[in-house]
């Protein structure tokens, strides 16, 4: 099987902690000889490697003694997702990952991007038949996971709601898996109550996949989170290692940030500014976590003042929908995320996040339109990742994933160049 060349270099660079720069100095290249490599194969700009350079990379890698040297995950029980002693049927947690295993399925996503991109198609799980179990409103998680299973050939069965469900007449989770389990051959559950997945997957043997358990994790956004940091820093010439994260708004109740933060602990000397009002702070026992594994956490109650060196500003919605006694007192327009805070309490090359929605009304001051424009903005490039990280983990989880390189064939439809109007193609560097 021939990786493709982008594959291999993006993870050579991965597995050796390396910056485009340093590893283009590495393999003798000049960095706009090495961006070209990595540009994807329609951009009018990209180069085929030679192929000295993919036996000189691959020499390099065999050599190098810390090419697998990790930081581990700091949980004492994990279950690789695809990893050693064998596949695992669910994924649940962030828990369940190491750095090695996280790297692993990044490299089976940069494999997925021309399927996600439309350029090529496959047909791995023809036949196989996904149920999404959405008894929680959603557009992008619901959406996301069928458009990727079907990408990969299989068919999508949708349930939206607890009113069209079997549980609005006192179904237990329990009966629920195991009907639904009879049915298909891969489950994706968002629920609102936190561990509610988690029985759903006790009870089938079907892989499970956590599509959001209230305010618990929310796990494979978490990982698309990752992969979108991986290759916006790799455009920027940065490491993840060593990165300043500032998370602003609900970090109490926002499980995006309770499963990316924790996933971004099994990097190296991070620094985690968390920027809230008191009464919607991350859980205390999450914070332990991180710092416990060597990392800087900051609690802050004022952005305008915390986000000078952060090179993430990942912004978060009030989640309203789960409060109880708290009251958002506080939470006013200095939490709003625009252009003018951008603009005067960030660096130039700070990378905008949003796990989506945002709420855009006035009185929300969430993260505002007026940065729709301004290139910082990763918003759309973050939502695109999903379709392959997506694809990366049913592949993982239903055994296909050696098989989706050599099965991929050409498009037959016309396709556009980019997505959106206003998109370019990633990873031009612009220097």
């Amino acid at each position: 099987m021939v990786v493709p060349q982008q594959v291999l270099l993006r993870d050579a660079m991965r597995r050796l902690n390396m910056t485009r720069d340093v590893f283009a100095d590495r393999i003798g290249c000049r960095r706009r000889t090495l961006d070209s490599w990595l540009l994807p194969d329609e951009s009018s700009e990209y180069r085929a490697t030679p192929e000295v350079v993919r036996r000189f990379v691959a020499e390099i890698l065999s050599n190098h003694p810390d090419a697998n040297e990790y930081t581990q995950s700091a949980y004492s029980e994990v279950a690789h997702i695809g990893g050693h002693g064998g596949r695992i049927n669910h994924l649940l947690s962030v828990d369940q990952f190491t750095r090695d295993s996280v790297e692993e399925l990044f490299v089976l996503a940069d494999v997925m991007q021309p399927i996600a991109r439309r350029q090529k198609v496959t047909r791995v799980l023809e036949g196989a038949v996904l149920a999404n179990l959405f008894f929680e409103a959603s557009t992008r998680t619901r959406i996301s996971f069928g458009a990727a299973f079907c990408r990969l050939g299989g068919s999508v069965c949708d349930t939206t709601g607890f009113t069209f469900s079997s549980m609005a007449k006192g179904e237990s989770i329990y009966d629920t898996s195991r009907v639904v389990s009879g049915y298909v051959d891969a489950i994706v559950v968002r629920h609102p109550e936190k561990g509610s997945v988690a029985e759903f997957a006790r009870a089938t043997n079907i892989p499970v996949v956590n599509g959001g358990d209230g305010p618990g994790e929310h796990p494979s956004q978490a990982l698309l989170d990752l992969y979108t940091i991986q290759r916006e820093f790799s455009g920027l010439g940065k490491l993840i290692d060593g990165a300043h994260i500032a998370m602003v708004g609900d970090l109490k109740y926002g499980r995006t940030v309770h499963s990316l933060i924790k996933l971004l602990s099994l990097y190296r000397g991070l620094k985690f500014t968390l920027i809230s009002p008191t009464a919607l702070e991350m859980p205390a026992e999450i914070v332990e976590v991180v710092s416990r594994n060597g990392h800087v956490v900051e609690l802050s109650n004022s952005p305008a003042r915390s986000l000078a060196d952060a090179d993430i500003l990942y912004a978060t919605r009030i989640q309203k929908e789960r409060f109880t006694e708290e009251a958002i007192d506080g939470y006013g327009t200095d939490f709003e995320v625009n252009q003018k805070l951008v603009n005067t309490a960030c660096k130039k090359d700070v990378v905008i996040m949003h796990p989506l929605p945002r709420d855009s009304r006035p009185e929300s001051h969430d993260l505002s339109t007026d940065l729709n424009a301004d290139s910082r903005l990763a918003i759309f490039r973050q939502t695109d990742n999903g379709i392959p990280v997506r694809m990366a983990i049913f592949a993982k989880l239903l055994g296909v994933d050696k098989l989706v390189q050599r099965s991929m064939k050409d498009v037959t439809w016309v396709t556009p160049a980019n997505i959106g109007p206003d998109d370019s193609l990633p990873d031009v560097d612009e220097s």
